[in-house]
């Protein structure tokens, strides 16, 4: 079974975006996610980005789709129009996800799976079997925000950063804000975790 992980940034509330774009400007917490979810470890492959419509036009048109990933849309009303032919749309994170291991083109090309945003896409991921990782960014502010990353569930737990992550507290424009990364815990068949 293809696994996938969520990257997001969220703010003391809770909050994750305003108006279809993000509260904050951060440049490098923007790096950051543009190298967490372009980095492979093998140069014939691909990584492949998740994400809801409204998350997807939010995005700056001049940087969507984002480059270097194969980029997933999920809406429920798909108007191939409104992408460009590379945009791969689907009506449910499963049918992406089962569309990524049938597809012997894509399957072939895929190196790591992550989910983008927004609010319902990162829930029904985090409830999902597939689900592995949490790359989270803990912006220390809070900012008004219209749309909100959900309640962690219990079973996610912080494992230690990737090695080419930043440590610690980082500060950008006089907001602080740090790197985690919580693994969820799945029921194994022995009933240890």
């Amino acid at each position: 079974m293809l696994k996938f992980s969520l990257i997001v940034a969220v703010c003391k509330n809770f909050g994750i975006g305003i108006k279809g774009d993000l509260p904050w400007h951060l440049k490098q917490e923007l790096k950051h996610f543009s190298r967490t979810t372009k980095k492979i470890n093998d140069s014939n492959k691909k990584n492949v980005v998740i994400m809801g419509r409204k998350t997807y036009f939010g995005v700056p048109e001049s940087k969507r789709p984002l480059p270097d990933r194969i980029n997933i849309v999920l809406t429920r009303n798909p108007v191939p129009s409104d992408y460009p032919e590379s945009v791969i749309l689907c009506s449910s994170l499963e049918q992406a996800m089962k569309r990524l291991e049938e597809d012997n083109d894509l399957k072939s090309v895929i190196e790591n799976v992550w989910i983008v945003g927004g609010s319902e896409v990162y829930k029904e991921a985090m409830a999902s079997p597939r689900c592995d990782r949490l790359y989270l960014t803990e912006v220390d502010a809070t900012f008004e925000c219209d749309a909100f990353f959900p309640e962690i569930p219990s079973d996610f737990k912080e494992i230690p950063l990737d090695d080419d992550m930043a440590k610690g507290v980082q500060e950008e424009n006089g907001i602080q804000y740090v790197y985690k990364i919580l693994k969820k815990q799945h029921e194994s068949t022995n009933g240890n975790n």
